[in-house]
C-alpha cells in the first residue's frame, strides 16, 4: 500500500462528496492485499465505509433512499454500487450486476475516476448510488459494516424467504455468519444453529442468537462423517429448513445439503473465491425439492433493510465487539497484516 496526496476534483453536477470516518477491511480487501484476488491497479481499496456529507454537486439529490432530506454534516452509508435503476438487471432486482454498474473499492484509478475507495479521507459518490442517512446512535464501527456484511446477510434472508418458525442453520460463524444468526433470530426463526471449525466463533454465534452449535474438525475439507458432529447439538438429517452458507468451504456446502429437510432452501454467499467443485447427489436434490440460490453483494432493498436492522439492533447484540478499530490510515499495512495474522471478525481503519 502507498499513501499519496491528490487534489479533490470539482464535483460533477450529480455527485456527492463524503468525508470518510471509518472503513472496515472486508474479506475481499484482504484477499486482494494478499494476492488471492486480482483487481485492476492502482486502486483504492475499501467499500465497508461510513462518512459524513461534505459537499453536494449542483444538481445532486438531497433525498436519501428512505426519503429523508440530506444536508452537509449528515452521517451516511451507501451501497457498494452505483447502477442505473432503469437498466435491465436493475429492473430484475439485481442492480449490483448492471452492465453499467460502478463498484466502490474495486475500480482502477484513472483520469476523471478517483476517490472511489474507502481507504481515503474522501469519497465521491456517483449518480444512482443508494445512500441512507444512518442514525447517530449507531457506533461508527458498527455503521461501517452495514453496507457490505449486514446488507449481504439481508439479501441472503430475502432469497431464503420467510424464516419465521423455520429451522435455520448458519454455516460459517465469521462476520457474515454471526450477523445471520442475529438477523434470523430477530426474524422469528424457530431454531438457529451455527456450524464452524472454531470454538471461539461458535461462542460468539451463541451470543448472537444461535440456540446450538456444531464444531467441525479443522481438517474438514474431506467429506465430514456424521459421527464427528456433537450429537447433543442437532439432529443430523432432514433437520434444517433454511441454510445460509457463509463459509465458502465445499465440504460444508456438501454436509449442509445432506442435513436439509424436504423443501429446504440453501443460500450460498461465502464462495466468492475459486474452490474445488462441490459434490452433490442430484437425486437427493430432486427428490427432496431442495433449492440452492447464490448471492453476490446485494440489491437496494437489502441495503435499506440492513440499515434498519442495525439501527434497531445495534445495542441488542455485541456487534461493536466484532470490530478491532485501533488503526489509522498511516498504519494501513499494519492493519492488513493484523487482519491476516490474527483473523478477527473485522479490522477497522479510522480516517
Amino acid at each position: 500500500m502507498e499513501i499519496i496526496g491528490v487534489e479533490i476534483p470539482p464535483l460533477n453536477s450529480h455527485e456527492i462528496l463524503v468525508r470518510n470516518e471509518m472503513t472496515t477491511l472486508c474479506r475481499s480487501d484482504i484477499a486482494t492485499y494478499s494476492g488471492k484476488r486480482i483487481e485492476s491497479t492502482p486502486t483504492i481499496l475499501g467499500h465497508e465505509v461510513v462518512g459524513r456529507v461534505y459537499e453536494f454537486g449542483a444538481n445532486a439529490s438531497r433525498t436519501d433512499l428512505r426519503g429523508t432530506h440530506l444536508q452537509i454534516g449528515d452521517r451516511v452509508t451507501w451501497g457498494i454500487f452505483a447502477s442505473d435503476p432503469a437498466s435491465e438487471m436493475s429492473m430484475r432486482g439485481m442492480p449490483q450486476k448492471g452492465a453499467d454498474r460502478f463498484k466502490y473499492g474495486h475500480e482502477r484509478l484513472a483520469a476523471g475516476k478517483t476517490l472511489h475507495g474507502g481507504l481515503s479521507e474522501f469519497m465521491i459518490l456517483r449518480p444512482h448510488t443508494p445512500i441512507i442517512k444512518i442514525a447517530e446512535e449507531v457506533p461508527v464501527p458498527v455503521a461501517a459494516i452495514t453496507n457490505c456484511a449486514v446488507a449481504t446477510v439481508a439479501g441472503a434472508l430475502r432469497l431464503a424467504g420467510s424464516v419465521k418458525d423455520r429451522r435455520v442453520l448458519i454455516s460459517g460463524a465469521g462476520m457474515l455468519g454471526v450477523l445471520a444468526c442475529a438477523m434470523a433470530r430477530e426474524a422469528g426463526a424457530r431454531r438457529v444453529g451455527a456450524m464452524d471449525i472454531d470454538a471461539g466463533r461458535l461462542d460468539m454465534a451463541r451470543r448472537f442468537g444461535a440456540d446450538h452449535t456444531i464444531k467441525l474438525p479443522r481438517d474438514s475439507d474431506p467429506p465430514i462423517e456424521v459421527e464427528s458432529v456433537n450429537p447433543n447439538t442437532i439432529d443430523h438429517r432432514n433437520s434444517v429448513d433454511i441454510v445460509i452458507e457463509a463459509s465458502g468451504v465445499p465440504s460444508s456446502m456438501e454436509k449442509t445439503l445432506e442435513m436439509m429437510a424436504i423443501g429446504g432452501i440453501a443460500v450460498w454467499i461465502g464462495a466468492v473465491s475459486p474452490c474445488r467443485p462441490v459434490n452433490m447427489q442430484a437425486e437427493h436434490i430432486v427428490r427432496n425439492l431442495i433449492s440452492i440460490r447464490g448471492l453476490h453483494n446485494y440489491n437496494t432493498e437489502d441495503f435499506r433493510n440492513a440499515v434498519e436492522f442495525i439501527e434497531m439492533a445495534h445495542d441488542a447484540f455485541p456487534i461493536r465487539e466484532l470490530i478491532h478499530d485501533h488503526f489509522t490510515l498511516d498504519r494501513i499495512d499494519e492493519a492488513f497484516r493484523y487482519a491476516i495474522s490474527i483473523n478477527p471478525f473485522r479490522v477497522g481503519v479510522r480516517l
